[in-house]
């Protein structure tokens, strides 16, 4: 297959479920309430974007997954990376990391909501705590895997404690790195509505509950289409940053 033709592979898949969806609301008998079809949606969705809401709901879950992502990539990559150096260390907080996926976010959002309050801190300590694991196992792994021959050139280089983490480690786990990082993306914004339906009167979440509350299912179809694409931009950016800081990698496996 050319690569020309599988460039758009992909848009020829989302036309192609727009075309069905289309069908599917044409051909069921179903009222407009319970499944829209795609104009309706497109339709609601202009006139979102013409009162001003839409973007600036969007806003507002954008501001939200930017503070949990960074919060938990700061706080997993440290804790991440801590671990990785000190088994020991792994071996008492294990249990209590284990215990923590172990418990669903959504059954303490309450209590997150309750202890930090109504503002926008509980969404970004929700967003946080979802995208945390992931990027903490994925930190452990790609330092883990630097090879220790490596190790050893950089002590007979007299290299600092400094220079090893960045000249060695950071880039030699990067790969893993990053590919935490890609799922971390995705799950903020699910971290991100998780907060917001469990209490908000803002955001995407909101419409979310405003739309199913009114029956406006138009609306709903609307608030989820922009959280796909909110997740599809954070993803191809995190997509971008490997192809960045990788190209040393793709330089090695086409001499």
């Amino acid at each position: 297959m050319k690569p020309s033709f599988t460039r758009w592979l992909g848009l020829f898949s989302i036309a192609a479920g727009i075309l069905v969806w289309a069908l599917i609301a044409q051909r069921s008998g179903l009222p407009r309430f319970i499944l829209p079809s795609p104009m309706d949606v497109w339709a609601r969705l202009l006139k979102s974007l013409a009162d001003g809401s839409l973007l600036y709901h969007t806003s507002v879950t954008l501001l939200e997954i930017t503070l949990g992502l960074l919060a938990g990539l700061t706080s997993a990559t440290l804790l991440g990376y801590l671990l990785a150096k000190s088994p020991s260390l792994e071996r008492i907080l294990s249990p209590y990391l284990v215990a923590s996926q172990a418990i669903p976010v959504v059954a303490i959002a309450p209590l997150l909501v309750i202890w930090l309050g109504h503002g926008l801190s509980a969404k970004v300590v929700i967003c946080a705590l979802i995208v945390f694991f992931p990027i903490l196992v994925n930190t452990v792994v790609g330092v883990r895997a630097v090879p220790p021959a490596l190790y050893d050139m950089m002590n007979s280089l007299r290299a600092t404690r400094w220079q090893v983490i960045s000249k060695l480690e950071i880039p030699a786990s990067l790969p893993v790195l990053l590919g935490g990082l890609r799922i971390g993306a995705t799950l903020s914004v699910i971290g991100a509505i998780v907060g917001e339906l469990v209490d908000a009167q803002e955001g995407l979440g909101f419409l979310l509950k405003v739309g199913d509350f009114q029956y406006d299912t138009a609306m709903v179809f609307v608030a989820v289409i922009m959280l796909v694409a909110l997740a599809l931009t954070l993803y191809g950016l995190v997509t971008l940053l490997e192809r960045r800081f990788l190209k040393w990698k793709e330089n090695a496996n086409h001499p």
